[in-house]
C-alpha cells in the first residue's frame, strides 16, 4: 500500500494545479472546484492500480471532467446546445473581431484594463463545450490528441470546437472593448 501511495504521489500529484484549473473553469466556483478535485483524486487513487498509460496528466483531467459531468446529472443536464448565430459566428463578426486587434497592442486595445480579468470573464461566458477545449489547449497546453482523449471526441471535433471557441472568445472580448466594460461580469 505504501508503494502505491508513493507512486501515486510521484506520478499524479504534480498535476494537481492542472486538475484544479480545469475544475474551476467547469464549475465557475472555487469551492466547487476544490470539491471536484478532491472527488477526482479519490477516484484516481482508487483506480490507480489499473493506470497503464504514460500520460498521467491527461488521465487525471479525464477523471476530473467525468467527475464533473457525473455530479451534474443529479439536477440538470450537462449538455449545452449551442445555436449557430450568424452575428456571432459569421464572417462579418470575424472581420470585426480581427479589426479590433490587428496592429494594436493588447494593452492599448483594452485601454490599460486588466487583460487577464477581461479574458477570464469572456471565458466564463463561453458555452461549456467550447470553454473546456479552449482551457485544455490554451491554458493547460494539451495536444489535440490529449484533448480528444480527455473529452472523448475525435481530434477533428476538438479542432472545430477550438476554432469556434476562440472565435467566440474574440467576439466577446471585442464586445467588452466596444462597450467600454472592464471585463468583469
Amino acid at each position: 500500500m505504501e508503494d502505491k501511495v508513493g507512486r501515486f504521489e510521484e506520478v499524479v500529484l504534480p498535476h494537481l494545479d492542472a486538475a484544479y484549473n480545469l475544475a474551476r473553469w467547469l464549475t465557475h466556483d472555487s469551492q466547487d472546484a476544490e470539491d471536484l478535485v478532491q472527488m477526482a483524486f479519490v477516484r484516481a487513487f482508487r483506480f490507480y492500480g489499473g493506470f497503464r498509460g504514460d500520460n498521467a496528466r491527461a488521465w487525471l483531467l479525464t477523471i476530473v471532467r467525468h467527475a464533473f459531468y457525473t455530479s451534474q446529472r443529479d439536477g440538470r443536464s450537462a449538455r449545452q446546445d449551442v445555436e449557430f448565430d450568424e452575428t456571432v459566428h459569421g464572417a462579418e463578426a470575424d472581420a470585426a473581431a480581427a479589426a479590433c486587434f490587428i496592429g494594436a497592442n493588447p494593452e492599448a486595445t483594452l485601454s490599460g484594463r486588466d487583460i487577464k480579468a477581461a479574458v477570464n470573464a469572456a471565458l466564463e461566458q463561453l458555452p461549456q463545450v467550447f470553454r473546456e477545449v479552449v482551457v485544455l489547449k490554451d491554458i493547460e497546453e494539451l495536444s489535440y490528441r490529449e484533448i480528444a482523449d480527455v473529452v472523448g471526441i475525435p481530434v477533428g471535433t476538438v479542432m472545430s470546437r477550438l476554432a469556434r471557441g476562440r472565435r467566440l472568445l474574440r467576439s466577446l472580448l471585442s464586445a467588452t472593448h466596444a462597450d467600454g466594460r472592464d471585463g468583469r461580469p
